[in-house]
């Protein structure tokens, strides 16, 4: 067998994030109305993490900062054609499609948790209770509407974020799913973007 040179991609940070958001999330979207004060709480974790996140992006490691990820729609579309045709390019960090999974996934966690906040706020609880307090029960459920729509919109966004790392892994023989565990992936290669 053959040894590869790995590299740290995945900083610490980045990888604790990750696993921690999905845990949340996940934990949220279980406990919807089931369990009101878990689902919260969950909500609540996940809008920190996106706010240390939105921190890191512009002051961590290269490979998580924001600027090393934000492709313009025209290289995400040659990466997603290239990809079909099994001819992409392997990238060390983020690819142009992850890239835009990235920010697509924190603007829709965002209205979720935002628009979550406003139905809380409807309740006379949270944040922006005072701001709602004595809102009408149409608004409470429009919000409700707005909050489920996001929160669905999100899960899709997941399906497609892990079907797309399987693509990945499976295009360019790397288990992009370890890589996110351990911090490492194999060495830029001649060929490599």
């Amino acid at each position: 067998m053959k040894h590869e040179k790995k590299v740290k991609v995945w900083d610490p940070f980045i990888r604790i994030f990750h696993w921690s958001l999905a845990s949340a999330f996940v934990l949220a979207y279980i406990t919807e109305e089931d369990v009101l004060s878990v689902h919260t709480l969950a909500g609540y974790v996940v809008l920190g993490l996106i706010v240390l996140r939105l921190v890191w992006g512009f002051i961590g490691t290269p490979h998580a900062r924001f600027t090393d990820f934000a492709y313009s729609p025209a290289n995400v579309w040659v990466f997603l054609t290239e990809t079909i045709y099994f001819r992409a390019k392997r990238y060390l960090g983020h690819n142009p499609a992850g890239g835009a999974m990235i920010f697509l996934l924190l603007i829709s966690l965002l209205l979720t948790v935002f628009s979550g906040l406003a139905v809380y706020g409807t309740e006379n609880s949270g944040p922006v209770a005072v701001l709602l307090a004595g809102a009408g029960e149409y608004v409470k459920e429009a919000l409700e509407e707005v909050h489920e729509f996001f929160a669905n919109l999100t899960l899709l966004l997941v399906f497609i974020h892990v079907g797309g790392v399987v693509v990945e892994s499976l295009i360019h023989r790397e288990n992009l799913v370890a890589s996110m565990v351990h911090g490492y992936k194999r060495a830029a290669e001649e060929g490599d973007a």
